[in-house]
């Protein structure tokens, strides 16, 4: 299997050197923005909680148990990071039920900070975004190289890719993938079958963004451009061009587009297009298992950029970063272009 999208090149002449990254739980700390204010009634109730070394996927049957609720009745915007300290929204369905006091939700590793009400349940993917705040220990460079890499990571962005933790442990999602459509293998249930598609389009994905950085024209418009909004994923489809979407994308208002494979006809054209059949021809299983299965073609936008972003020097030499991303992206797409990430975690 082509491992282009587990070792995609750099954008800024890879990183700097080593950083010990994820020592502690609280040396990676996400706090998810909603992006808007709970309506404060209905009939479902919001839980703002934090976690602490904590999946979302069991803080929530915690608060389904602990409540006596059916599991499928407590929603959440999206997957958090483990092994770190992460503040996020739970939906838990209680229609004509009193919302319950913080204590009697809370548990190991599990702080309620706000209870208010909506009447609309969370879905995955609705939030704005992310915001992180990261401590990167011992790096092996000095804070003068940081501060000049981390300003050409702000102006410049970074390719959007789709981090290493999307494609499973060893990176062997895609390789199960292959292998489920061949019918050598079944998922366990739609959840597994759903998280070795996505793997499968992110692979598509970053092999276009490769593919067009070893060209040198990642961030070159070409002929037949689709173009999109970074913060709301919205696409600027040909038909719909108004004709000064390349001097958009240079004022940084719009960004170019790659593929999330699926069925149906490429929204690209000319010169794009080319490229991305090209590259696509390269998977041809995984193209048609991706098409067999019902997905539809999408894009997402190529370049990632820092939102509000800071970088300071802590008293002991290392390194405190603080930054905004959209909802769907990656703070180790980021980093990556900073330093090569060494998780060490300390022993209890």
């Amino acid at each position: 299997m082509n491992r282009d999208s587990l070792a995609p090149p750099f954008r800024h002449g890879g990183p700097l050197g080593r950083a010990h990254f994820k020592v502690q739980p609280e040396d990676f700390v996400v706090e998810e923005l909603l992006g808007f204010e709970p309506s404060g009634e209905g009939e479902h109730c919001l839980v703002w909680v934090e976690k602490r070394d904590l999946d979302s996927n069991t803080a929530g049957a915690r608060l389904a148990d602990v409540l006596g609720l059916r599991r499928r009745l407590v929603s959440h915007c999206g997957l958090k990071d483990r092994h770190a300290v992460t503040r996020q929204w739970f939906s838990l369905h209680m229609p004509g039920q009193p919302s319950p006091e913080p204590a009697a939700l809370e548990s190991e590793g599990l702080r309620v900070l706000r209870i208010t009400r909506n009447t609309r349940k969370l879905r995955r993917g609705i939030h704005f975004g992310n915001r992180f705040t990261i401590r990167l220990r011992e790096p092996s460079f000095d804070f003068a190289s940081a501060q000049q890499r981390w300003q050409q990571i702000v102006s410049e962005g970074v390719p959007n890719l789709f981090g290493e933790q999307r494609f499973g442990h060893e990176g062997r999602n895609v390789e199960k993938a292959l292998a489920m459509f061949r019918g050598e293998f079944t998922p366990g249930d739609r959840l597994l079958r759903g998280l070795l598609l996505s793997s499968v389009r992110s692979h598509l994905f970053n092999a276009v963004i490769a593919e067009r950085m070893m060209r040198g024209i990642w961030d070159q418009p070409l002929a037949g451009e689709v173009y999109g909004f970074p913060d709301n994923g919205t696409l600027l489809l040909i038909p719909n061009q108004r004709g000064d979407e390349a001097q958009r994308f240079a004022e940084g208002k719009v960004e170019l587009t790659a593929p999330l494979w699926g069925s149906g006809e490429l929204h690209s054209a000319d010169a794009v297009r080319a490229l991305e059949m090209e590259v696509a021809s390269r998977f041809p299983e995984l193209t048609a298992g991706l098409e067999a299965a019902g997905l539809r073609q999408e894009r997402r936008v190529m370049r990632l950029r820092p939102i509000h972003p800071a970088l300071i020097a802590l008293p002991d030499g290392d390194l405190q970063l603080t930054f905004d991303l959209p909802r769907g992206t990656y703070a180790t797409t980021v980093l990556r272009e900073l330093a090569e990430l060494e998780e060490t975690r300390e022993t209890p």
